[in-house]
């Protein structure tokens, strides 16, 4: 039991630096509240376990070429400028979003935060150095059950963590000013895009220099 809830803090200390996705999460739980930040957290979580299969079963190597880490990193460059130029655009909306409650689509904030962690290099170096290691050491130490049980104990810590990020987002939601809350929301959608600049200039690393 010690063990497992190691792996589970494993999994909450691997969410909680800061991040497109945390960043993601912030501005939809300010703009639509709990459930919409939850989703881009899902989204994410659904991205991280195909990672996680690709190196439990040993396929991760296939990402490793430059032609396919430049496309994820360019990829990753349009989705998270798109998403924070969306958020800066429609700041104005967040007083209206108050009184009626956000009209976008669950599936829609599930998908941003899919497509955010999947076409995100640094998750393959993430799950490849971090998760690739425990599988290594644990596949040696237990049997497949428990190697199946602790992969699971970090999904259920990085839930963990979306969750009171999502709730943490909409608690902002309700206590903070309208102007503070189009603050937050412009300061995340900035985050995102200096994220999508960092991924592009890496992306321009690997097709010019490589």
């Amino acid at each position: 039991m010690n063990i497992f809830i190691g792996y589970i803090f494993l999994g909450l200390s691997l969410s909680a630096p800061l991040g497109p996705i945390n960043a993601a999460q912030l501005d939809k739980g300010l703009r639509g509240g709990f459930w919409h930040a939850w989703a881009v957290g899902l989204g994410a979580i659904s991205a991280d376990i195909i990672y996680m299969l690709l190196v439990y079963f040993g396929m991760i190597h296939l990402l490793d070429a430059p032609f396919v880490k430049a496309f994820l990193w360019l990829f990753g460059f349009f989705v998270l400028v798109y998403t924070g130029v969306d958020s800066i655009r429609n700041t104005g909306e967040i007083t209206a979003m108050e009184m009626r409650g956000s009209e976008a689509s669950l599936f829609r904030s599930y998908l941003s935060g899919f497509l955010m962690s999947l076409f995100n290099p640094l998750s393959i170096l993430f799950w490849l150095g971090i998760y690739g290691s425990i599988l290594a050491k644990a596949a040696s130490e237990y049997p497949m059950q428990q190697l199946l049980l602790y992969s699971g104990a970090i999904v259920l810590g990085i839930l963990l963590w979306d969750v009171t990020m999502a709730a943490a987002s909409s608690i902002f939601r309700k206590l903070l000013t309208v102007r503070v809350l189009r603050v937050i929301s412009v300061l995340s959608g900035l985050s995102l895009i200096v994220f999508g600049f960092y991924f592009g200039v890496q992306a321009a690393r690997l097709l010019l220099f490589s």
